[in-house]
């Protein structure tokens, strides 16, 4: 009998370690860290401790990403109240600079808005303009956009640091039902910002600054 076929039957037969429970105890197999023979039920048992390893690591990776998002949400709160209580434009764009810089240690951080009623804003950076290719991205973005800056306008929006951006969040800003803008994250490290990394933080964080905008440009 083939190997498979003796696994399939005992699968299928659990009554023969009753009918030859002796048998059990005289079945020795080689010990699976060194050269020794052990018999099964040794062999059950440290089965069972490497079971209980690989569980106990992975409890502390979910404990490890529970830890992170209760840190991460607890952020999120304080962007969330601190927008809430900015009643200007200007007020807005240095909380939320501020908060993502400091908070989140975010190395980057562009605004900029478009076909909207600026008047005497016109002259802040977050009005310069815009290409109507780099719009039209924006209005099909479902979600925040997450990779290299390569081939990107935006990534001559951090100034200075733009040659030494290597990845970059992009996120779509929305009010009345259309796209209004665009935030741009820029970071030096390559996988702070990543193809195919969670974007759910990113969207909440779209939605406040949308609102907080909106509200205090009367775009609402």
């Amino acid at each position: 009998m083939r190997a498979d076929e003796v696994a399939h039957y005992l699968q299928n037969n659990p009554q023969f370690f009753e009918q030859y429970a002796d048998l059990m105890a005289q079945i020795a197999i080689p010990h699976p860290h060194g050269g020794r023979a052990i018999s099964i039920t040794e062999r059950q048992m440290l089965t069972l401790r490497d079971k209980n390893r690989q569980l106990e690591a992975k409890l502390g990776e979910l404990i490890g990403f529970g830890e992170e998002n209760d840190a991460i949400s607890e952020k999120m709160q304080r962007l969330a109240v601190a927008l809430i209580t900015a009643y200007t434009f200007p007020a807005v764009m240095h909380t939320l600079g501020y908060h993502l810089k400091e908070d989140f240690a975010v190395p980057q951080v562009a605004v900029r808005l478009w076909s909207l009623p600026a008047g005497e804003l016109d002259g802040l950076p977050e009005f310069a303009g815009v290409s109507e290719e780099l719009q039209v991205f924006a209005e099909t973005l479902t979600h925040p956009f997450c990779g290299s800056t390569s081939g990107f306008e935006t990534s001559t929006w951090f100034g200075e640091a733009s040659t030494n951006i290597r990845s970059q969040a992009l996120i779509a800003l929305r009010a009345g039902g259309g796209t209004i803008g665009m935030i741009a994250l820029g970071a030096y490290d390559m996988e702070r910002f990543y193809a195919g990394m969670g974007t759910i933080y990113l969207e909440r964080l779209g939605d406040m600054a949308s609102a907080a905008i909106a509200r205090t440009l009367g775009t609402a």
